[in-house]
C-alpha cells in the first residue's frame, strides 16, 4: 500500500529544491572567491597608479 502525502507539503519540497539548484547554478556562474576579487582590485589600483603616474601637472 502506498504512503500517504501531503500534496502541498511535496510541492513546496519540490519548490525549495528547485531554488537550491538554480542558486547553486548562479553560485557557478556569477560567484568569484575572495582571492579572485582581491587580485582584481589589486590590478585595478595599480593600473590607476601608473596613469595618474604618468600624468603630467600643468
Amino acid at each position: 500500500m502506498a504512503e500517504i502525502l501531503s500534496l502541498s507539503k511535496a510541492r513546496k519540497a519540490k519548490a525549495r529544491a528547485a531554488k537550491e539548484q538554480a542558486a547553486a547554478e548562479n553560485r557557478t556562474k556569477f560567484g568569484r572567491t575572495k582571492a579572485e576579487r582581491q587580485h582584481v582590485e589589486a590590478v585595478r589600483n595599480l593600473s590607476e597608479k601608473r596613469l595618474d603616474d604618468l600624468k603630467r601637472e600643468e
